[in-house]
């Protein structure tokens, strides 16, 4: 009779900030609070409810996991100065039809969070992945769970945009859509991407102004659209019926440093008044020109919000990385020539118009507008 692979045959994997373990049956209590917590509620289909006896028949899984030559391997993610070896999450590796080809799966307790122990446990995984010939691996999560994707994104995975429902929802719901990732055997594990998020910027001018990420709850504050469709494309706009998906996909482009959108506030009320952001179609914002967009509720128009917002994102976009900012040469912008206001805005910019688009746009009653191009140099 051979003896058992789990848990004499699990190795034990460190780097020297995480260590890798067998799972082991005092970890149960903890399995249990991990697998009731909102977070894990929310993004995985643990059992509802979840209980002691939940965890025991989960136990009993990875040990036979581990005794089956094919099996998923499961690992237990720990602090690696910790004596004890408490018990902080599980990392699971799962072979795929292609036998150079993994999936991967994570989770952590509340008291291994932002401590960057699963960071370090990708990266350990992938590399033993790796190191026995393996090619690639995959990770996938629901749409909206950018704790997980950060690890991924750090890790060096490349994310591969959304599946449509592709995932069942635990609560009996439609299924779900999930982002798509992937890290080859010859990718660094580090991110290749920068991840943005809006830094406060305050003025005081145009009534008293700040600019901060966008919230939920600012939703609230929305009004119905009044401009004509031809001076911002419709999914772009500021709208409540749209909101959440609008805020969806501004998050996941700041995520993969593609664009980086700012909330205008009053600087009294807090309350939303419109967006500023700077934006690239190709490449990510580590390059050296960007595009600038804005839109100001109907209710704040005419006050100079657009402009002095606009400018506090405009110093931020062109002062040079060493100095806080993004470092960028060039900023770019596209306006309706008809679009008398954000035409303004530009020009007390110091943006130029170096190019025209004839007919752009056809307007509903048959008359045609140019496009103007507009650009400004970082001086």
């Amino acid at each position: 009779m051979t003896d058992p692979t789990f848990p004499q045959g699990v190795p034990q994997l460190t780097d020297g900030h995480v260590l890798l373990r067998a799972h082991r049956p005092e970890d149960l209590e903890r399995i249990v609070e991990q697998s009731t917590d909102p977070d894990s509620l929310r993004w995985t289909t643990v059992p509802r409810p979840y209980g002691e006896s939940d965890g025991r028949e989960w136990l009993a899984g990875i040990e036979a996991a581990w005794n089956d030559p094919g099996g998923v391997r499961y690992w237990a993610v720990t602090a690696a100065d910790d004596p004890g070896q408490r018990y902080l999450g599980t990392i699971d590796l799962r072979p795929q039809r292609s036998p150079d080809v993994a999936e991967v799966g994570y989770g952590l307790h509340p008291d291994g969070r932002g401590r960057g122990l699963m960071a370090g446990a990708l990266r350990l995984i992938c590399e033993r992945w790796f190191d026995g010939g393996g090619t690639r691996v995959h990770w996938r999560a629901i749409r909206g769970n950018f704790a997980s994707w950060r690890v991924a994104w750090a890790c060096g995975f490349t994310h591969h945009g959304t599946l449509p429902g592709s995932h069942p929802d635990a609560e009996g719901g439609p299924a779900l859509d999930t982002w798509q990732a992937s890290l080859a055997a010859a990718d660094v594990m580090e991110a290749h991407t920068p991840w943005v998020d809006p830094p406060t910027l305050r003025t005081d001018d145009g009534g008293g102004l700040w600019l901060r990420p966008w919230r939920d709850d600012d939703v609230d504050a929305l009004e119905p659209r009044d401009q004509p469709a031809h001076h911002m494309p419709p999914r772009g706009v500021l709208d409540a019926d749209t909101f959440p998906e609008w805020l969806m996909t501004r998050r996941e482009k700041m995520s993969v440093g593609t664009m980086l959108s700012w909330c205008v506030a009053d600087a009294d009320t807090d309350r939303a008044l419109g967006e500023v952001l700077v934006f690239v179609t190709a490449g990510t914002l580590d390059d050296d020109t960007a595009e600038l967009g804005y839109q100001v509720l109907p209710s704040a128009r005419r006050r100079g919000v657009a402009t002095a917002a606009s400018r506090l994102v405009v110093d931020h976009a062109l002062t040079p990385s060493a100095g806080g900012g993004l470092g960028l040469r060039r900023l770019v912008a596209t306006t309706a020539e008809d679009n008398a206001g954000s035409n303004r805005v530009l020009d007390a910019l110091g943006f130029e118009i170096w190019g025209r688009e004839s007919a752009a746009d056809v307007l509903p009653g048959g008359k045609a507008v140019e496009a103007l191009h507009w650009e400004l140099l970082r001086g």
